[in-house]
């Protein structure tokens, strides 16, 4: 039940949950520590969700996940609109009182009760446009997500805000468990599409749980006058960038849907929701743990510079050599995880995966917009990155699935990148040159990856245990990335900069202990 705003009291203790002084002492040090410990927790994610899209692939069909796509796009499209950035804008703002989060609550909770509604209306629609009755159902399933996840956004801004990394973490992987758990149990029962259905509505509900258990924070009634224009001008524009950017990334699987049916779309949508799990797993939390963070530092531009510098070099040293691996790997490992039925994925994994060998570290440069204070350029760029990705859509769009996947892949990596770089780069502390010279030990290792893979290819074939097959090329994977990092003298500092900071988080984990 919300609180009471009258009593002062009341409104001083509530006030408690959103100061951040204490946080700047220790800064560093806590950034690492939540770092790891969502690196753990997505360690754990990354191992189960991949043993649960095993089981479910092989319990589900391409035709199944495609019904579930074409719904995704709309739910996730209405979803932008119940944040309306407000989530963001209290995990930055450096000043926040009870009253401001309270009416926060309730106009999250507004927008979240009309698109729950808007969706439940939107099934005939859905039904009538892909000629597909199944998804009137559906949409009544992902309305009811939609009101789970509006109860717990301002909580989790909150957890975020006072960077108590290691509740998210427990909060996440449970959810998942439960949720992905329940998705099997209903897939061995029959209920093929709805198991779907059923993981979305048991994990959001456990986050619920999750959430406004951890955080003691209870909303009190919604107040007129508590200084929220600022803070509504700065989620409008960061919502404003997420309607772009949805709609330059889900224009290809509508269209797809629409031109080339529920095969191909399944089988798209699973190849890129397969290539950015892994990436996701690692980008979505260090986003938790870098937003907080930078915010703190950006009154300091030097901190601030380094600090974001030294996370995109552990984002491009994690993240690029491994994409590179699944990408020369990819016919492998879609046949291990999958199955021999959904062997078209492969090539559109593939295809894909051009683009992803440089997405965290772009995801990265979007920290900067939302830290700095500059939602509005922010905007601009979802402008500016949407109309290249529509224009690669269309133009790969005659050639089906596998078309769209090239042209928009091309297009990301050689043309929005570049631009992305250089527009962020234009003011601020993190220079254009910064994204380059710190990206480039791991451009190196990843090239050199694809090389030693592409030359050893033959060979690695004659293995003929698939499992075995991936093992070894990882192996080597990982064993030349070293090698190259540890011959290049801005690659053996990012190494001794990785273990300086594991060594770290060790000795305050066993000081904590003692």
């Amino acid at each position: 039940m919300p609180s009471e705003n009258s009593s002062p009291q009341i409104t001083e203790d509530a006030d408690r949950h959103f100061r951040t002084d204490h946080l700047k002492d220790d800064l560093g040090s806590r950034s690492a520590r939540g770092g790891m410990v969502t690196l753990g927790a997505q360690v754990f994610k990354l191992v189960f969700s991949t043993a649960a899209a095993i089981v479910m692939a092989r319990l589900l069909t391409p035709e199944d996940y495609g019904l579930i796509g074409m719904v995704a796009i709309l739910v996730n499209f209405v979803g932008m609109f119940q944040y309306l950035g407000l989530s963001t804008a209290t995990v930055k703002w450096s000043q926040l009182e009870h009253r401001q989060v309270s009416t926060l609550f309730w106009v999250n909770m507004a927008l979240s009760a009309a698109i729950m509604l808007a969706t439940f209306a939107s099934g005939p629609l859905l039904a009538r446009f892909y000629k597909e009755p199944r998804l009137n159902g559906i949409a009544l399933g992902y309305g009811i997500v939609l009101l789970l996840t509006g109860l717990t956004i301002q909580h989790q801004a909150i957890l975020m805000r006072q960077m108590r990394f290691a509740v998210i973490a427990v909060i996440e992987v449970s959810a998942m468990v439960i949720g992905l758990s329940a998705a099997i149990a209903a897939a061995l029962a029959g209920a093929r599409y709805w198991a779907l259905v059923v993981n979305q509505i048991a994990l959001w509900a456990v986050v619920v749980v999750g959430s406004w258990t951890a955080c003691t924070w209870r909303p009190g009634w919604p107040s007129r006058g508590v200084g929220l224009r600022s803070m509504l001008t700065y989620g409008g524009n960061l919502t404003g960038y997420n309607f772009l950017h949805f709609f330059a990334r889900n224009l290809d699987n509508a269209l797809i849907g629409k031109f080339w049916g529920a095969y191909q779309l399944g089988v798209y949508s699973r190849a890129y929701q397969l290539l950015m799990m892994p990436i996701g797993q690692i980008i979505t939390p260090l986003w938790s743990v870098a937003v907080p963070a930078l915010s703190r530092l950006s009154d300091a531009p030097e901190r601030y510079r380094s600090a974001y510098l030294k996370m995109l070099e552990k984002i491009a040293m994690l993240t690029m050599p491994g994409v590179v691996f699944m990408c020369a790997t990819s016919d492998w490992l879609i046949r291990v995880l999958l199955g021999p039925q959904w062997a078209d994925t492969g090539r559109i994994f593939m295809l894909l995966g051009i683009a992803a060998v440089t997405q965290p570290a772009t995801s990265s440069a979007l920290w900067l917009f939302q830290t700095q204070g500059r939602a509005k350029e922010m905007l601009r760029w979802g402008f500016i990155g949407s109309s290249i990705a529509v224009c690669s859509i269309l133009a790969g769009l005659p050639w089906g699935a596998g078309g769209v996947a090239l042209a928009y892949a091309l297009s990301d990596l050689l043309v929005a990148t570049p631009l992305l770089f250089w527009y962020v780069g234009r003011r601020g502390p993190v220079r254009t040159m910064d994204f380059y010279r710190t990206i480039a030990p791991a451009v190196v290792a990843s090239l050199g990856v694809l090389a030693v893979l592409l030359i050893s290819r033959q060979w690695l074939e004659s293995i003929p245990n698939l499992i075995l097959r991936l093992a070894v090329a990882f192996a080597v994977s990982v064993a030349i990335a070293i090698s190259i990092f540890s011959a290049l003298p801005a690659g053996r500092q990012a190494m001794r900069s990785l273990k300086a900071m594991l060594v770290m988080v060790i000795k305050r984990q066993r000081e904590s202990v003692a």
